[in-house]
């Protein structure tokens, strides 16, 4: 990574889960708990209420009394971001407001889902978004779930704004994040496991994790290896996620269900469903397997 890529949120950040309690009712006591847990373990920090944190499923409320919850746990230093993203503007810019309200460091943003909006449509949504605050927004490029990319040159123009200064990158457009990177200020977080390296490599600012929840240290190793300039060493350390990576992210149930199931922290809302007993056997061998490696 160049000494002068930015990092307005730090370098490993958590996209952390929302615990219920087995009555299904948000548990801001257990919230507290994992939140401290991962700053103790190496997140610098933390996004709450994305797709990991259920965000679909928790009401607006929610999501303001979690921010607050967490921010009274961690305090002020360590940067909290809040996703606010919808397939409505007008409530995209509310939860904005109330996120700056809660006391949010950062907003993440989804661009609008299911409808498939041009890009033109896509571009004026975010800088809705981004005049609704003063809060500074990462943007979340991620076309598998929404239906929609945030296109290059759409991001191009996109970080001309003061307020726009990060972008989560989940589109597997390595090129297109290579350009963005090498003609702008906007910070690059990987928003995929196994591009965490990768994109580091090329300049960019650090990653946002689902597999963080789990293994925190583990996953920031391989980016404190390569910043001491050893290559290598990184390249081994991250070769060492890989399988419980793939299991979480990969293996057909999401990450939302593969960490809670590993961390018995509560149930998931419907429609997911919590993991089997084959999957979570499977999980836990590999957990335990990266546990060991050296």
């Amino acid at each position: 990574m160049t000494a002068t890529a930015p990092r307005p949120f730090g370098r490993a950040l958590c996209a952390m889960i929302t615990p219920f309690t087995v009555t299904g009712a948000l548990d801001l006591d257990a919230a507290r708990a994992h939140a401290a847990h991962l700053v103790a373990e190496g997140c610098d920090g933390l996004v709450l209420s994305g797709t990991t944190g259920e965000s679909p499923t928790t009401s607006d409320a929610e999501k303001s009394d979690l921010l607050r919850a967490v921010r009274a746990e961690v305090g002020s230093g360590v940067p909290l971001l809040s996703g606010v993203g919808s397939a409505d503007t007008a409530h995209a810019v509310r939860l904005a407001r109330e996120a700056e309200e809660a006391g949010a460091d950062g907003l993440l943003v989804v661009p609008p889902y299911y409808s498939r909006p041009p890009q033109a449509a896509v571009e004026t949504y975010l800088l809705r978004v981004a005049e609704a605050t003063d809060v500074p927004l990462m943007l979340y490029d991620i076309p598998g779930r929404t239906g929609v990319r945030i296109e290059p040159e759409t991001l191009l123009r996109l970080a001309d704004h003061p307020r726009v200064v990060a972008v989560k990158d989940c589109a597997y457009d390595l090129l297109g994040s290579t350009k963005v990177i090498a003609r702008t200020g906007l910070a690059y977080y990987s928003g995929c496991e196994e591009l965490n390296l990768p994109l580091y490599a090329l300049g960019g600012a650090g990653y946002v994790s689902t597999v963080a929840n789990v293994v925190p240290r583990r996953m920031r190793a391989p980016l404190d290896a390569f910043d001491a300039g050893r290559t290598d060493e990184a390249a081994r350390l991250n070769g060492l996620t890989v399988r419980l990576s793939e299991l979480m992210m990969a293996g057909g149930l999401p990450g939302t269900v593969t960490a809670k199931a590993l961390l018995d922290a509560g149930p998931v809302r419907e429609p997911l469903q919590p993991a089997g007993r084959e999957a979570v056997d499977g999980l836990r061998a590999a957990y335990e397997e990266l546990l060991a490696a050296r």
